[in-house]
């Protein structure tokens, strides 16, 4: 796995330029487990620290009436791979780790992740010289998996990212903001960021430039857990491969309903479909040619056959440039896409 992967997949929230909306986890991102038994005297509970199984040298605490046992952070989040600094400005601890970057300041039930806020019911707390988040901002901000079980704190990676296949239906390259759409259209799919970490590479492994994506590619998106509530859903992604070996210069493309199934004398079918042109040179309703080169797959990037293409099913077909002039206008399906349910 990349560092762009381990670094990602720690993020809480997006950065977006485009986004209104909240974030929302995959249920396997992280998750904070607790069997403590809450500190009841005055005295203070003390908690063994253990990541991925290594014992840490310096332990956690749970003051008198805290719901949560308190971590020492830059203990954990060096030993996670954060760079921890004081900020003297605004007297608060700066963590940063690739693109990732929150802030905790000392009783205050606020911290900062990528310039958003959030609340953990805790605050950060100083006890002889060193700041204490509370243990649930491993699991809600820094992404890792936290179970505390008697008086012991066990942290362990949470799962890297998810892995996603689809067809590019819509790129967004405009005002420092880079974005593709695959899986659908409208809000359907999902909506892939792309930011100077994220890796752009053909199938070979060689590198590709962003002005090289497309409509109509198939891709494989390795992105992060974390994701807007949106319709689309937003998430940054760290790689994005293009699975196509070859792929035209210009794809056309059209979202809809197959209208008509028409089979010729010599035995080769057509689609007519009407909805939505996906780009400025798209039809709205346009018949296309089957050939045996023509990809059909469903919305996954699966292979499917063409006697699935029915009247009435949903689909999205890529076509070249080259149109006949009748209306609809005729060309030849380069990839047909099935929208499944």
């Amino acid at each position: 796995m990349n560092a762009i992967l381990k670094t990602s997949v720690i993020l809480l929230t997006l950065s977006l330029a485009l986004t209104t909306g909240g974030v929302s986890a995959a249920p396997s991102a992280s998750s904070t487990h607790f069997s403590a038994v809450k500190a009841s005297s005055s005295v203070a509970a003390i908690f063994s620290i253990s990541l991925s199984g290594t014992a840490l040298s310096e332990s956690g605490y749970q003051p008198s009436g805290s719901k949560e046992p308190l971590v020492p952070l830059r203990a954990v989040a060096g030993a996670l791979g954060f760079t921890v600094a004081w900020n003297a400005q605004t007297k608060a601890v700066d963590l940063n780790k690739g693109s990732i970057f929150t802030t905790v300041k000392s009783g205050q039930d606020r911290y900062t992740i990528n310039k958003r806020y959030i609340t953990l019911g805790t605050a950060p707390q100083t006890k002889q010289g060193k700041l204490y988040v509370p243990a649930s901002f491993i699991s809600k901000v820094l992404r890792q998996a936290v179970t505390v079980e008697g008086q012991q704190i066990l942290i362990r990676p949470a799962a890297d990212g998810l892995s996603e296949t689809g067809v590019i239906t819509s790129i967004t390259d405009a005002d420092n903001y880079q974005a593709v759409h695959i899986r659908g259209i409208g809000t359907e799919g999902i909506v892939l960021n792309v930011g100077k970490d994220t890796r752009l590479v053909r199938k070979d492994g060689s590198a590709l430039a962003f002005s090289e994506l497309h409509i109509g590619m198939t891709i494989e998106a390795q992105h992060s857990l974390i994701s807007t509530r949106s319709l689309p859903p937003q998430t940054p992604a760290y790689q994005i491969t293009v699975l196509d070996a070859e792929s035209p210069d210009e794809f056309l493309g059209t979202a809809g309903t197959i209208q008509q199934v028409i089979t010729a004398g010599d035995g080769t079918a057509s689609i007519r479909i009407r909805g939505s042109a996906l780009s400025g040179k798209s039809q709205n309703e346009v018949v296309l040619r089957l050939t045996e080169a023509t990809v059909i797959i469903n919305s996954s990037g699966e292979a499917v056959s063409s006697a699935d293409l029915t009247e009435g099913a949903k689909v999205i077909g890529f076509y070249s440039p080259f149109l006949t002039r009748s209306l609809p206008p005729t060309g030849t399906a380069l990839k047909v896409v099935l929208e499944t349910e």
